[in-house]
């Protein structure tokens, strides 16, 4: 279906929705959507007592949580309005999701680079890894038998995957590959850029976002080794993360402490977060570590507080900060399902700063648009905080950084090998713009009348589709 049919869709099936609960419900369908408002705002203010509270208010928060949308339900039905609300809520649904794709368009996809076939390369895999993933699909063999050195890492004893790597250079290895989670593959990255060889990865880790990003197959790694023998080049940024110091403005690093920066080629994440996996009690129980510290940490009774400088951009005092290699895509509801591109040269920082309970509902209700969330790029970002230390997520490493933080991105850090051939990253959903999906359904087909009007007027002899030519 054609853009402008699917835009076309989208009008009518939105204005069906209408019409169906204005036509079945009358004028009580003007009272069945307050209602159902009501309740979004009830259950979101509910949840945010439930998360900033203990004892008897949490208990009767999270009742809250639990009546406010049943008796939304049982009002329509009691209404007899229960199908009307059901079959206008799913109208807007498909609505919604037609207005999505119409505004949706192909992604201009990162440039690919010609790549000779490495002589010597050198890959290094966690066993352990996406709860075995190596040995499932014998990643081993399979790169030994296309030439690859493999070293897998030993379980049972603590390994410096850099050192491995950096060693593996000093000996003539022209590729470096890791298949394992995206902390390891961020430590191996950085050898990879200090000594500028290609950097291969293999989706054998847990959630794989990088491998997700880079288009590679998430359901079977071996496909990754494709990379050995029929691959190309993608130049892909970094991001750095600097911990108490100053940039060497010389060289163009900072160093923390004698060491460079540390490289992420996922995410940063500071606050609410990032103090809770850094609780002992967190691997044993992670639910009731959560409930238990979430109280005083959304309500800056506990942790530091922490200043945020993006840019020319200040924020003072958000309890949750993301700090990502490249922005995430705004069609995703969270804004944290895949980046369409890791080549942008930019950062994406998310902040959340909610601090009552009518922020956290119309932080449900508004999504991106709410006003507790704030959604921006930056080339630099500055992270400080009351303390003299901060906890802080790398690619999913629990660390503790000297303030003030500093992250970076540098474009086109990295050079990664890819197979030729690969899934790829699917097309960005779009956010629903009404005013855009009228206007392409609207005016395309004029556009396209007007074009044939002013052909015949430029060529009155040439004959219509199907005419006789007389």
């Amino acid at each position: 279906m054609s853009r402008r049919w699917t835009a076309r869709l989208a009008l009518a099936t939105g204005l069906a929705a209408l019409v169906v609960l204005v036509l079945f419900g009358g004028l009580a369908s003007l009272l069945l959507m307050a209602v159902g408002w009501a309740g979004l705002v009830l259950t979101a203010a509910g949840a945010w007592w439930m998360l900033t509270h203990t004892g008897w208010i949490r208990v009767l928060a999270g009742l809250l949580v639990v009546i406010a949308p049943l008796a939304v339900l049982l009002l329509y039905s009691a209404a007899g309005l229960l199908w009307v609300v059901l079959v206008s809520l799913a109208l807007w649904a498909l609505a919604v999701a037609a207005g999505s794709a119409a505004l949706t368009e192909d992604a201009p996809g990162m440039p690919e680079h010609s790549a000779a076939r490495a002589e010597r390369p050198f890959v290094i895999m966690n066993p352990l890894s996406g709860g075995g993933k190596v040995g499932k699909f014998g990643l081993a063999e399979r790169a030994r038998a296309l030439g690859a050195e493999v070293v897998l890492l030993d379980p049972d004893r603590r390994q410096d995957v850099a050192e491995l790597a950096r060693r593996a250079v000093e000996d003539g290895a022209d590729l470096l590959g890791v298949a394992g989670g995206d902390g390891t593959q961020a430590l191996v990255a950085a050898v990879a850029v200090e000594h500028d060889i290609p950097f291969m990865v293999i989706s054998a880790g847990t959630r794989n976002h990088f491998a997700m990003d880079l288009g590679l197959d998430r359901q079977d790694p071996s496909r990754c080794l494709e990379a050995l023998t029929d691959g190309v080049e993608l130049r892909v940024d970094l991001g750095y993360i600097h911990e108490g110091g100053s940039e060497d403005r010389t060289t163009g690093s900072t160093r923390s402490g004698g060491r460079t920066g540390r490289v992420f080629v996922n995410s940063a994440s500071f606050g609410v977060y990032a103090e809770v996996v850094q609780s002992p009690a967190y691997r044993d129980d992670k639910a009731r570590t959560i409930l238990e510290m979430l109280p005083a940490l959304l309500t800056h009774d506990s942790g530091s507080r922490l200043s945020v400088r993006a840019d020319a951009l200040v924020l003072d005092g958000p309890q949750a900060v993301l700090v990502s290699n490249n922005p995430y895509q705004k069609g995703d509801s969270a804004g944290l399902g895949r980046r369409e591109r890791l080549d942008s040269g930019e950062l994406g920082v998310l902040g959340v700063e909610v601090s009552t309970a009518a922020e956290a509902a119309g932080l449900l209700l508004h999504g991106r648009q709410g006003r507790g969330l704030t959604v921006v790029t930056a080339r630099e970002v500055v992270v400080d905080a009351d303390v003299p230390a901060i906890p802080c997520g790398v690619d999913g490493e629990a660390l503790v950084l000297s303030t003030p933080v500093r992250c970076r991105i540098a474009s086109g850090a990295l050079r990664v090998r890819v197979p030729r051939h690969r899934p790829g990253v699917p097309r960005t959903p779009a956010a629903t713009d009404w005013r855009r999906v009228r206007r392409l359904a609207l005016t395309m087909g004029r556009a396209a009348a007007g074009r044939t009007v002013q052909t015949r007027a430029e060529h009155p002899d040439k004959p219509e589709r199907g005419g006789s030519g007389e």
